[in-house]
């Protein structure tokens, strides 16, 4: 049951969670949302990301509530500032070139306060080096986090941290979390270390690369590791519908997307039906006869059965007309701003129906919801079993 209500009257329960996928230059769309949950008063007790979703989730943990969303502008103002908003004819071909050469420039240059190419490139450093494994230098995001971040708000404030990154060597998937470890820099780039652009991270003799290589959503984590009911708010970057592409360009980007939303929406409906089967598990044990109670195997049953509430908010980054397969790392302003509004949109179009969430959390019960059609709807993992 609800313990805390937001002043616009959604009653929120123990735990509130923002969870932050991988997706590069569409991790504005996710400064977008958040901006928006704080102006409806939701606080965030827990903020989990993965590559990009690691550096917002970072700024957010690492910032007192009213100052975090101007030190996310001034990431993606920064990041965004070697390619302003220029006059563009108003059609979708037009911002498609546009777009495109905006993401061709930043694989040429970078991306200030990012990432910057190599020089030496890789074909002549010195073999097994970070330099030899990629192609960019993110020597410039350690000096950005560092001015944007609190480090010891980070690791001691009340807004718990985890961010994910899988070791090269071994290929095993890690979260570093503020409730059992400290987090500095270091963590954030592992989790963002894709390659071959990016280089791996080295921390206490193991290197990382990005999270998503192994997981671009940390659901299950936040799951796994609480024990309240919990609202989570999951931001994602690649949408899992789309239309069959009509040409090479949109087969990429709609590879793309399955690729990294498959998984996620597998691991989130899954979480969700495994609390409601719970739920009826329960119920049936209340049902047994006392005599049975005791027997070894109920005991074992009833030990693994998890019937606190989870409700999860899915809200999806849809790709406007003229975005392409290079919209992950297309940093110019105007696409910035673009996806920014598009985070805010979706919690507004999410609160319009927000009065089903809001029953689903006063009532104890586990739900998927996502945002369709212009409103909140539940997804209907199974059957609604309460």
């Amino acid at each position: 049951m609800p313990r805390r209500a937001a002043p616009a009257a959604l009653p929120l329960p123990d735990l509130v969670v923002l969870v932050l996928q991988g997706g590069g230059a569409l991790g504005a769309y996710q400064a977008g949302v958040y901006e928006a949950l704080i102006e409806r008063g939701i606080e965030l007790d827990w903020v989990a990301g993965i590559s990009i979703g690691a550096v917002n989730a970072a700024i957010i943990a690492g910032n007192r509530r009213d100052e975090a969303v101007g030190k996310l502008r001034e990431f993606w103002d920064g990041v965004s500032s070697a390619l302003p908003s220029l006059p563009t004819p108003d059609n979708d071909w037009a911002r498609a070139w546009s777009h495109l050469a905006a993401a061709g420039q930043v694989m040429a240059f970078g991306v200030p306060g990012f990432f910057a190419p190599r020089w030496p490139p890789p074909a002549l450093a010195e073999r097994q080096t970070p330099g030899a494994v990629s192609y960019y230098d993110t020597a410039p995001l350690v000096a950005t986090l560092d001015r944007l971040v609190d480090w010891g708000r980070l690791n001691d404030g009340k807004v718990r941290l985890s961010v994910g990154a899988v070791a090269v060597e071994t290929g095993n998937f890690r979260y570093f979390d503020t409730k059992s470890e400290r987090i500095d820099a270091r963590h954030i780039l592992a989790s963002g270390a894709l390659p071959p652009g990016l280089p791996p991270i080295e921390i206490d003799g193991t290197w990382y690369w990005d999270g998503g290589l192994v997981s671009n959503t940390p659901l299950e984590h936040v799951v796994e590791a609480a024990d309240e009911d919990m609202l989570v708010f999951q931001v994602d970057l690649f949408p899992a519908r789309g239309e069959r592409p009509h040409d090479l360009e949109q087969a990429w980007s709609r590879e793309k997307d399955i690729r990294y939303s498959s998984r996620t929406r597998r691991i989130s409906d899954g979480l969700v039906r495994r609390r409601k089967e719970h739920r009826l598990i329960d119920r049936m044990l209340a049902k047994l006869p006392p005599n049975v109670h005791e027997l070894p195997e109920v005991r074992a049953v009833r030990k693994m059965v998890d019937c606190k509430a989870l409700n999860v908010v899915q809200l999806v980054h849809n790709p406007l007309k003229w975005q392409t397969g290079a919209r992950d790392f297309e940093f110019s302003r105007s696409a910035v701003e673009a996806n920014w509004a598009q985070g805010r949109d979706a919690v507004e179009a999410a609160m319009e129906d927000g009065h089903l969430l809001a029953e689903s959390i006063a009532e104890g019960r586990s739900e998927s919801f996502a945002v369709r059609a212009g409103g909140l709807k539940p997804k209907q993992t199974t059957e609604n079993t309460g």
